[in-house]
């Protein structure tokens, strides 16, 4: 469980909420929060709210509440509402109650979510937290807040993993992003091909005869659970028809070969039986992931397709379907392995090479990655497909944060700073306009690991831009304020420390 601790009170009146709210007032009181105050729930649907309060209240401030039909002492008591918005929710305070609605679990989870971290910033006067009361209404902007981990290249653990759900929800982000395969490892257990993961799963991107690191699926379905308790869906993604070294390590029969930097890259397109290895991967992925979606890559395909043109099974594909081009074969391969998806009842998932393809829009949803292709996005809005924007700036948090950092990447001298982050509006996009804004799902940060390989460097590029990351997901631009947000986010810096995150600090040059 995140374990939160007390910080110095804000001393201007702001509100000390990350993501700011969509609305909130100062009220002139305090909440004595103690053993004695009570968990009221009033429908049994927000039990799964309450008892997330009730553990996040135990660990962080070592006050065990307990959860009550009635109470007539000082209670916090939690509702259903009618308001509209599966995760807007109203928190009203004053000195004899705190009380969250929402219309259903999910928003109220967000109000109790503001509540925990109202109470991270309380003081304490003998055996009672006062907790500065503050009445918030709050929606957010998008509902696409995403974070994707890339653990081919570096293994974290699930350990890790929850570590990051946690944050994630204390910011009220909602999509994990988890990237399980690359070149260099496969990570996760398919049971009908057991050396996918036993063989795959050797090596990492610095160490090629690292053991084998995968997660079982018993713990994924662990931390699938884990999730979901926070309101995060996970989205796996199982990358092709490039990007599959690893799984070709393990079954080479179904290799298309690659080039002589990315060796054995790709599947190949032009057996029938790689399309049938496929689909019963996916089809035990999408057992495992309820989400009922599959993202499978797509992206830069052209790195390994050295070989298609000279092998005879490609040729005859190209023949037999009048394919003239590697990149219309790559265009098949998808649509071949699109097709499967559908027929799971799952939507497609893929990187923006994908936008050129005549993909059903309403079972496909496009990432925008490539930040210096604005034509990309272009496409795949005119198309009519669901989007959501991850491009490389500022939102690859393996770039680096500071232009005096040399560990991490650049584009050219361009980085993705925290106000970078912060100040990112779809709006200023170009091809983004007000017909079209409604098919941009949201935001979503990559955190790619080439060079990130231990949990002390993970912490480094992810805190604090997650913060901002979710600042940028959930807060509209009216009510955003970089300095307000600063503020704000110097308090939660004590947070991190208690948590031992080795974190960038942007304000301490």
């Amino acid at each position: 469980m995140l374990a939160l601790f007390q910080v110095g009170a804000n001393a201007q009146h702001i509100c000390p909420v990350i993501p700011q709210p969509s609305a909130s007032t100062e009220v002139p009181a305090f909440f004595k929060l103690n053993k004695s105050t009570a968990i009221v729930v009033d429908d049994e649907s927000l039990l799964p709210a309450a008892r997330y309060l009730q553990k996040q209240l135990l660990s962080q401030n070592k006050i065990a509440l307990a959860i009550q039909a009635k109470a007539k002492s000082p209670h916090i008591r939690l509702s259903l509402s009618k308001k509209a918005g599966a995760e807007s929710y109203q928190l009203e305070m004053n000195a004899r109650e705190i009380h969250i609605s929402g219309a259903g679990n999910q928003a109220v989870f967000y109000g109790v979510i503001s509540l925990l971290q109202l109470t991270s910033s309380a003081k304490s006067s003998q055996d009672n937290l006062l907790v500065q009361c503050w009445n918030i209404e709050d929606r957010p902007a998008y509902s696409w807040r995403g974070l994707m981990l890339d653990e081919s290249r570096h293994f974290f653990g699930a350990d890790k993993v929850k570590f990051i759900l946690n944050w994630m929800a204390f910011y009220k982000l909602n999509r994990f992003h988890w990237h399980l395969t690359d070149e260099p490892a496969w990570r996760i257990e398919i049971k009908s091909y057991p050396r996918l993961a036993l063989v795959g799963g050797i090596g990492s991107y610095t160490n090629p005869y690292a053991p084998a690191q995968f997660y079982t699926q018993e713990q994924v379905a662990e931390i699938v659970q884990y999730a979901a308790e926070r309101h995060i869906t996970v989205i796996p993604e199982i990358d092709m028809p490039g990007h599959a070294t690893a799984a070709n390590n393990a079954y080479p029969q179904f290799s298309g070969g690659g080039s002589e930097k990315h060796p054995e890259f790709t599947f190949h397109p032009g057996k029938e039986s790689t399309y049938s290895y496929l689909t019963d991967i996916l089809r035990e992925v999408n057992a495992l992931f309820p989400a009922g979606m599959l993202h499978l890559g797509g992206d830069e395909v052209s790195f390994g397709n050295d070989k298609w043109l000279a092998d005879p099974d490609v040729k005859s594909l190209m023949a037999r379907k009048r394919l003239k081009t590697v990149q219309e074969v790559e265009q098949y391969f998808m649509q071949r392995m699109a097709d499967s998806v559908y027929a799971m009842n799952a939507k497609l998932l893929a990187w923006d090479e994908v936008a050129g393809m005549n993909l059903p829009k309403k079972e496909t949803i496009v990432f925008w990655w490539r930040h210096d292709k604005p034509q990309q996005l272009q496409t795949t809005l005119d198309k009519g497909y669901q989007t959501v924007l991850c491009p490389r700036i500022p939102f690859y948090f393996d770039f680096v944060q500071d232009s005096t950092h040399s560990l991490g990447r650049k584009w050219n001298k361009a980085y993705s700073g925290l106000q970078d982050v912060y100040d990112f509006k779809a709006a200023n996009l170009p091809g983004v306009n007000s017909s079209n804004q409604k098919q941009i799902l949201g935001v979503q940060a990559n955190v790619w690991t080439e060079t990130i390989a231990d949990n002390y460097r993970l912490d480094y590029m992810l805190y604090p831009r997650i913060a901002a990351l979710a600042e940028t997901a959930w807060s509209s631009n009216d009510k955003k304020s970089y300095t307000s947000f600063a503020q704000n986010l110097k308090q939660h810096f004590l947070l991190y420390n208690n948590e031992r995150i080795n974190y960038f600090n942007p304000f301490k040059k």
